[in-house]
């Protein structure tokens, strides 16, 4: 059993007591989804990904990793090509919201005072905030009122100067980078095992008309199921984006719950 890891699941439970009760331990969670990331990409993306930028960021703030969330909510068309994928498998907003509170309430419960969300699917934004709200306020009536929670979407740390290096061509927006270069980049250079770029669909970015439509109309949606093409991706576009990202994670955690750099099996 690994006493230097940063995997909270990964240790005893008097080990994990050890490092909470010493505290100034951030706990980071990453939030996902099991949802459609085109034909050259797994249906984990999302999970992967948050789950790799909590482990850099715990290891430079003597942190810990909760256990992802694999199921997120529900695709929507606009920035995760819809949810009538085969495999993209969602919770209702109220599921999210439940898991989420829970967990928030128990890390609280062992004696962690600063969490932080680290999310990689879009949809889930607002369903955080409702989980944490809620995960606060039942905190308080049990006197807890000193837990912080921090939530972040790692490409919110991508910033001009990265943007023109990954989009010298220009820049499109996140809202339809859904499958594109920006996780195929990551992926490449994270887990190159998982990505068949050949089997990867160039198409023209998705154009939406600016209203939605319940129930989706799927033709609106790249059959690919990404929302822009993937051709121009690279491993070297996933360093500066693992670098970028990674820097200013530990920056926030810094600045927020003031940690200093230690070594997680201390």
């Amino acid at each position: 059993m690994a006493q230097d890891t940063v995997f909270a699941a990964e240790l005893a439970w008097p080990e994990y007591q050890r490092r909470v009760a010493r505290g100034g331990v951030p706990i980071l969670i990453p939030l996902g989804s099991m949802e459609q990331h085109g034909h050259h990409m797994p249906m984990h993306v999302d999970v992967l990904l948050p789950t790799e930028f909590a482990r850099r960021a715990a290891v430079e703030v003597g942190g810990l990793v909760a256990p992802p969330f694999t199921y997120g909510y529900k695709s929507q068309q606009k920035s995760g090509g819809g949810n009538f994928f085969p495999g993209t498998t969602s919770l209702d907003g109220a599921s999210l919201v439940n898991a989420l509170k829970d967990v928030i309430r128990e890390f609280a419960r062992h004696g962690n005072r600063q969490i932080c969300i680290v999310n990689g699917h879009f949809e889930n934004s607002w369903f955080i905030a409702e989980g944490i709200d809620l995960a606060l306020r039942e905190l308080g009536w049990s006197g807890i009122h000193d837990t912080k929670v921090v939530v972040l979407s790692y490409w919110d740390f991508v910033d001009q100067a990265a943007i023109a290096k990954l989009y010298p061509e220009g820049f499109l927006g996140w809202d339809i980078e859904h499958g594109g270069v920006l996780e195929t980049s990551l992926m490449l250079r994270l887990y190159p095992d998982l990505v068949s770029l050949e089997r990867a669909v160039d198409h023209a970015p998705a154009s939406f008309p600016p209203y939605d439509v319940y129930p989706p109309h799927p033709e609106w949606t790249p059959a690919s199921g990404t929302l822009s093409s993937p051709k121009n991706a690279t491993a070297e576009k996933g360093d500066i984006l693992i670098d970028v990202c990674t820097r200013g994670i530990v920056a926030a955690l810094r600045t927020e719950f003031a940690t200093r750099d230690r070594v997680a099996a201390e």
